[in-house]
This record gives C-alpha cells, structure tokens and sequence, in this order.
C-alpha cells in the first residue's frame, strides 16, 4: 500500500488535484478493458436473436461504450481530457453471460484506461437497462443479474 506521498492526485497538504502533464512527451497509448453481465439464459438467446423489445442490445450498447469513452474527463474528476483515436468495442455472447471488451488508442501526454473502463462500465450498464423488464421477478427485483469483472487487462505506451 502506497503512503499518501506517492499519490499523484493529492498535494502535500492533503487536497485533490489534477496532474500536471504539460512537461510529458507525447506517446501513443492503448488500453483494454473488460467486464461481463450475468443474466438468465432466456435474456441471452433473446439478445443474441435480436428479439429484446427494446431494439438492437448490442448496437445500443456500442454506441454507449463508445459516447462513454469520449466523455470520460467529464465524469472523472482528475482525468484530463485527451484525444481518442480509436475505440474498439467488442462481444462475446456465451451461457448466460455478456462480456465486453473495449479497447481504446491515444496519442497524447497521458493513459487511456480510465475511457476503457469508463466504456465498459457503460456498455455494460446499457445491457442491463435494454433487458431489464425480461430480468425482472414478481417481487421488482433482478435476481442473478449483476456486472462483475470489470478490469483493465492491458495497457501499452510506445514512444513517437
């Protein structure tokens, strides 16, 4: 565990800041994130038949991932924002689960993973509000429906 010295978002007296990159080189950066959705296997087959009332599951979902990724410093205290070159989003259907990987690229004086996960989260969370009534039990509740194992499994940084 680090002491409060080695945090870079607080100063020495104890206040949140923001970091200050400006003396960084530019790098390119890449990042990759992932997260899953455990849902019943009726809300699985649905999603993957294009049958959920709602519309296209995963369209949707992608495209929030997506708006997420760009949107990160807006919503994140102490991220700066930075140019998103690329983001890729994709899928894996499986049992009774969801997962999503969002992978997204920079060329800038600071990482990319808090977009990742920032895109995870969100596409994840955009599931969940797609399939929501066919989760829902008598009582109101959503048993067996949660997002779990969301992290960041990569990052890479290469010198211009």
């Amino acid at each position: 565990m680090s002491d409060e010295s080695d945090l870079t978002h607080v100063t020495d007296e104890g206040d949140a800041q923001m970091v200050d990159v400006g003396d960084k080189p530019d790098t390119a950066r890449r990042a990759v994130a992932r997260g899953e959705i455990h849902l019943s296997a009726s809300t699985v087959e649905a999603i993957e038949d294009d049958a959920v009332e709602k519309g296209d599951v995963l369209a949707t979902a992608r495209i929030g991932a997506i708006q997420a990724v760009k949107h990160t410093w807006e919503t994140i205290p102490m991220c700066h924002q930075i140019p998103v070159t690329n983001v890729d989003v994709a899928f894996d259907v499986a049992d009774e689960r969801v997962t999503l990987e969002v992978a997204v690229e920079t060329t800038g004086k600071t990482g990319c993973e808090m977009e990742a996960l920032e895109g995870v989260t969100t596409g994840l969370n955009v599931v969940w509000d797609m399939v929501k009534a066919a989760e829902k039990d008598d009582d109101g509740q959503y048993p067996g429906t949660r997002i779990s194992d969301v992290e960041v499994v990569s990052k890479e940084k290469r010198e211009l």
